[in-house]
């Protein structure tokens, strides 16, 4: 990890409920806007976000309200950072079924981690696999998302 002088940090702690990591979502958000990061940052780093809380609450603390999901938040001119740990027993990721399989294609959920890694510039797991961590490097202006008239070479 790279040593940054972060100019904004902020620590929250979510009850295990659906749509509970909105309001810790909306503020980072918002923090990003002030900052000036172009929209399609925001997104990546919304999506990965909501990933995340999503996963910690449902898989990870499987909605029990005795437990709570710690979100930390830092932000430097050129990087985000942002941690997300549960409460649950965690997981080992490396056996976490691959969504673009051929017999995975149909499943309605399974996703998350792969959207995180394709939006997040770095994303890991703690050891026990109930803390991820994700980092987004700001990009230039100009430089185009996949899908946005970027050419992705083979």
């Amino acid at each position: 990890m790279v040593d940054q002088q972060w100019t904004w940090q902020h620590m929250y702690l979510i009850p295990s409920r659906s749509g509970a990591g909105r309001e810790v979502q909306q503020e980072i958000l918002y923090e990003l806007k002030r900052q000036r990061w172009v929209p399609r940052d925001i997104f990546a780093i919304h999506l990965a976000m909501e990933e995340a809380l999503a996963n910690a609450i449902k898989h990870g603390n499987r909605y029990n309200a005795n437990k709570s999901v710690r979100v930390r938040c830092l932000m430097s001119p050129e990087l985000v950072r942002i941690e997300v740990a549960d409460e649950g027993v965690g997981f080992n990721v490396s056996q976490v079924p691959n969504p673009t399989d051929p017999d995975r294609i149909e499943a309605p959920s399974g996703r998350g981690i792969m959207l995180m890694r394709s939006f997040m510039s770095r994303v890991e797991f703690n050891a026990l696999g109930n803390q991820v961590t994700m980092e987004k490097e700001r990009s230039e202006a100009g430089e185009p998302l996949l899908g946005e008239g970027a050419v992705q070479e083979n």
